[in-house]
């Protein structure tokens, strides 16, 4: 099964929720702000994470959203980090859905201050879908 993981943090929380499922997908965690971020080749499983900011996610990711294409994942998993809400997720889905991306249900989501004791819920998150 193919997979690829694509992200952007500010604080690096979401980096490292990324990194930690990447690390079970074989494969790297790449921020969408990164030149190497486009979906070069179609995937089963798109990973991608964000966090909320001032009520939005980044700017980064929402750009990035919008140039994703129905062909290039069979289906995305979300997961996001945040101090107070878990917004970032609807947000993240409703792009998804609107590049034609099918979006699981299930989501994984961490208070910023639990990150860094949970990155192995992360990866036992990821293996559900790999």
């Amino acid at each position: 099964m193919s997979a690829a993981v694509r992200y952007y943090s500010r604080s690096g929380k979401t980096k490292a929720v990324a990194e930690a499922i990447a690390s079970a997908a074989g494969v790297p965690a790449v921020s969408v702000d990164s030149a190497d971020s486009a979906i070069k080749e179609p995937v089963d499983v798109l990973f991608i994470g964000g966090a909320l900011y001032a009520y939005g996610i980044d700017g980064h990711l929402r750009d990035y959203l919008g140039t994703l294409k129905k062909g290039d994942a069979k289906k995305a998993v979300v997961f996001s980090t945040s101090w107070i809400s878990k917004h970032a997720i609807d947000l993240i889905k409703k792009g998804l859905e609107n590049a034609g991306i099918p979006v699981e249900s299930e989501f994984f989501y961490l208070k910023s201050g639990q990150v860094d004791g949970k990155l192995q819920e992360a990866k036992a998150f990821a293996g559900k879908y790999l």
